[in-house]
């Protein structure tokens, strides 16, 4: 048997890092925004007669070869699929992981590719396990290979696909999923690389330990955080254009305030010439330090926007809403 998985990465519209416990529970109402996007991560399964483990990652051409899952060491470029393999534990099993999204772009590429990843392997074991759960042993999982705390917003996107605000509190986390005029957004959006890799690890670490530490200027960022988020959801369910532009402008204004390394010259740099260039709004995806950029532009200034930043240096990633979210075949 072969089992073939894939699960989208998504788009970060307001609201991230309050995702991560314990910050959600540090504010009332948090909720994040987000959406799945045609940018995917894969894995495929193949049985390997001769046994042990054989392990390639397309993207960066990291492989492993062991006899056993326990002989897989702590590499960095193989760091997730390891831990992901060592918690399966299995045997006899060639391993093919690929993703869409660049390394290091803030579309949540490694979250995508551990849901996808961890479906495949329960699914190779002839068992079944419930969304939910599957998100929390992918979130459990990174973090332990990360060594520090991950958010709850990028699982979802992964496994249902679609819009959603993410509702969390002491009750845990509620997905909702959003009506939201997906051709109208589509018809807005333009995705781009930078070109520079980011480690969300750092930029998000290092505000939640401040926030911990009871810094108060951050607790009130915070807050304004939250209350743009309420408001992208609202202009969201009305398809209110020109207010999801100025929340999305908003967002990144009160981001880039959180840490030093949230913005940087190349991105202020591509920012500016897609919002000269006719874009109404722009913010970086995920924690920010480089990655991909979100841009907001009114449908007939899209083109010109998308040549901009071509000619600007800027890698452009086609992509619509993914509704379907995780794929898993078997064969």
């Amino acid at each position: 048997m072969s089992v073939h998985a894939s699960a989208p990465t998504r788009i970060d519209l307001a609201g991230g890092t309050l995702d991560i416990w314990p910050l959600y529970l540090l504010h009332e109402g948090v909720q994040t925004i987000n959406a799945a996007i045609t940018v995917r991560a894969e894995c495929e399964l193949s049985p390997r007669p001769e046994g042990g483990l054989h392990v390639v990652a397309a993207d960066t051409g990291a492989t492993a070869d062991v006899a056993h899952w326990s002989a897989l060491d702590g590499r960095p470029e193989l760091r997730l699929v390891t831990r992901i393999l060592r918690h399966f534990r299995p045997d006899g099993l060639a391993v093919r992981t690929r993703s869409e999204a660049p390394l290091g772009a803030g579309l949540a590429g490694s979250s995508a590719l551990n849901i996808a990843l961890c479906a495949a392997l329960t699914r190779w074991r002839g068992e079944r396990i419930e969304r939910e759960a599957l998100i929390d042993l992918a979130l459990n999982l990174e973090a332990q290979a990360i060594a520090v705390p991950t958010g709850a917003q990028d699982y979802r996107p992964a496994a249902y696909g679609g819009v959603a605000a993410l509702e969390l509190g002491p009750a845990g986390v509620r997905r909702v999923p959003l009506a939201v005029d997906t051709a109208a957004l589509e018809a807005r959006m333009v995705l781009v690389y930078t070109g520079q890799s980011r480690d969300s690890g750092i930029n998000n670490w290092e505000v939640t330990k401040r926030r911990i530490d009871g810094d108060p200027s951050l607790a009130s960022l915070f807050d304004e955080l939250r209350d743009v988020a309420a408001g992208m959801r609202r202009a969201l369910e009305a398809n209110g254009w020109d207010d999801v532009a100025r929340h999305l402008r908003a967002e990144w204004a009160l981001r880039k305030r959180l840490a030093a390394g949230v913005t940087t010259d190349v991105l202020e740099g591509l920012i500016r010439q897609g919002l000269d260039a006719g874009a109404e709004a722009a913010k970086v995806c995920g924690a920010g330090g480089g990655g991909c950029v979100l841009f907001l532009t009114p449908p007939d200034a899209r083109d010109g926007v998308r040549r901009a930043l071509v000619g600007g240096g800027g890698r452009l990633l086609p992509c619509r809403i993914d509704a379907e979210g995780l794929r898993v075949t078997a064969d």
